[in-house]
């Protein structure tokens, strides 16, 4: 009589493994209480500190972002870029867009020439990864500030901050329960229709009840705002997914435990500062 083969153990799964979630959550978690008690704090302090972390969030993005590009040999000058992605969010903040879009062009501009020092060989890819750089970080970074710099600017961040993350926490926990319909398999595969579904549904409803109860704006501008809020952040996701897969990296640094780089943190929100400064600006504030 043949004794049956016991079927293989199943490996248990470390305590660290983050399993179907793709990520350490306990610390995923703590890190971003950490953050957002950072952000409130500074807000119901004083709200203008709130722009030391705007701008030290630039510099390291611009950090991060060159540490990437470096994998494909495309080095940006960090310095300049670095610089002048500080004053663009300190004259955002200050005098308005007017300013933000000539310091853009100075900076641009005074990159550009920087670059002349290193000689002709890889300027053109240089200089048109730096403009790219200077656009994609600092300068939609600093819609943050015009956001701040409104009548209510301190409720119109949280506002911003509140619905963008909602769109990452709707989208992750509806992804991760009931995710089985890949968006886009090629360049992000864990992000699912169903995951989008949920991101839309969180953002709506947040958007609605900050705008008609922290703003008292009507409540079709909530709505309005939530829809931008999930298109732009999912947007964003996927841009800066494909610029990882791109470089062949899975994040861009681990400067946060439980989230890997900043950027990684940072692409909903620089996708959706511009659209909800424009419908704050001329729809509620």
């Amino acid at each position: 009589m043949t004794t049956p083969t016991p079927a293989p153990a199943q490996p248990e799964k470390s305590p660290k493994d983050p399993g179907r979630a793709g990520r350490n959550l306990p610390v995923a978690i703590a890190s971003g209480v950490v953050l957002a008690a950072a952000i409130i704090l500074s807000l119901w302090l004083w709200a203008p500190s709130f722009m030391l972390i705007v701008a030290a969030a630039v510099v390291v993005a611009i950090w991060e972002m060159h540490r990437g590009l470096m994998t494909r040999e495309i080095d940006i000058p960090q310095e300049p870029l670095m610089l002048g992605g500080v004053v663009m969010v300190v004259v955002a903040y200050l005098f308005g867009a007017p300013a933000l879009v000539t310091a853009t062009a100075v900076t641009a501009l005074v990159t550009m020439l920087w670059l002349l020092r290193r000689g002709v060989a890889g300027y053109v890819q240089n200089a048109t990864a730096s403009v790219f750089t200077l656009i994609y970080i600092p300068f939609l970074g600093s819609f943050v500030a015009l956001i701040l710099a409104e009548d209510a600017g301190a409720k119109d961040v949280l506002v911003f901050i509140a619905v963008t993350a909602a769109s990452d926490i709707g989208g992750y926990a509806a992804g991760v329960l009931f995710g089985k319909h890949p968006m886009a398999p090629v360049i992000s595969p864990k992000k699912s229709w169903e995951g989008f579904a949920g991101s839309a549904i969180t953002c709506v409803v947040v958007g609605y009840l900050l705008v008609v109860h922290l703003l008292d704006g009507d409540w079709w501008v909530g709505v309005i705002l939530g829809v931008i809020a999930v298109v732009m952040a999912t947007l964003g996701d996927l841009c800066e997914s494909v610029m990882k897969r791109d470089l062949g990296i899975k994040d861009m640094s681990q400067v946060i435990p439980g989230h890997g780089g900043l950027m990684d943190r940072l692409d909903s929100l620089l996708a959706t500062a511009a659209p909800i400064w424009l419908l704050l600006h001329y729809l509620v504030t």
